[in-house]
């Protein structure tokens, strides 16, 4: 797989997830862990998508 095509990927993924979270906000059977967990998932392919923006610039 591509360094591209991973990218895009991880954006899909991080825009699904900002789907859910928003979902979830609105579910009031929703638990505050469970956003909380897609919350962290959403920031940790967010870091993923940065630091590899960054290395793709720097080469």
């Amino acid at each position: 797989m591509s360094l591209s095509s991973h990218l895009t990927e991880l954006k899909k993924k991080h825009d699904h997830l900002s789907m859910e979270v928003e979902h979830a906000h609105r579910s009031p059977s929703t638990d505050g862990l469970q956003i909380a967990g897609l919350k962290k998932q959403k920031l940790k392919i967010k870091e993923e998508i940065m630091r590899l923006g960054s290395e793709t610039a720097s080469a």
